[in-house]
């Protein structure tokens, strides 16, 4: 890891995904959370405060030691019981169906192998437990989605990994996870900023 992720990507992220309009969506995206909780990409905490009070724990998967530090105020104010739990969300330390929900904001764009990671997601939920999903990626636009292609390449380099073209919701169904909510829109922000800003707003379920 360069010194700009390990030091510097963690503090823009947080800047980055912690404005107003984000912060909604992420409350949008944290309803209907209950029971255990595994967030992949928990980052610096910033999905904590919007957390339903029927969430009873929450375990974080999160490699950055700086964002996991950047998070201790929100963790200590949390109402519930937060553990980091591991670094790579493409090997979860869990066994099988040991969660009623996962939390997943802004991270399967910078996984390596974010099919690995979805699959994962599928076999630590319980039967009927629900993937709660908030991601950006490939724009229905095809204007924007050829700048996309054409930004990834640097986008990967200065952004920790991070792709612009990826399909969330296709990554959830071939994991074997039903689709019950879906929102796509782009994000608020300028018409410059759509290769980075469309978003998927998604709930998925594990089949009984």
């Amino acid at each position: 890891m360069s010194l700009w992720e390990e030091r510097v990507l963690p503090r823009l992220v947080d800047r980055v995904l912690s404005t107003g309009p984000v912060q909604q969506l992420r409350a949008a995206t944290c309803t209907g959370l209950h029971g255990r909780v595994l967030e992949i990409g928990f980052g610096s905490g910033l999905n904590l405060p919007h957390l339903p009070a029927a969430v009873t724990s929450l375990e974080a998967v999160e490699p950055s030691d700086l964002a996991w530090g950047l998070s201790q105020q929100r963790r200590d104010e949390a109402g519930v019981p937060v553990r980091r739990v591991g670094l790579d969300g493409q090997r979860l330390d869990a066994p099988d169906a040991a969660y009623d929900a996962v939390l997943c904001t802004f991270s399967l764009c910078t996984i390596p192998d974010a099919e690995l990671a979805v699959r994962e997601v599928h076999r630590v939920l319980r039967p009927g437990g629900r993937l709660h999903l908030l991601e950006h990626g490939r724009s229905p636009d095809d204007r924007v989605r050829a700048w996309q292609h054409r930004l990834e390449p640097l986008q990967r380099r200065v952004a920790g990994g991070c792709h612009l073209t990826r399909d969330p919701l296709r990554l959830v169904a071939d994991a074997g996870l039903h689709l019950e909510e879906n929102e796509e829109r782009y994000l608020p922000g300028p018409a410059l900023a759509r290769p980075w800003g469309y978003g998927y707003r998604a709930v998925a379920t594990r089949p009984a």
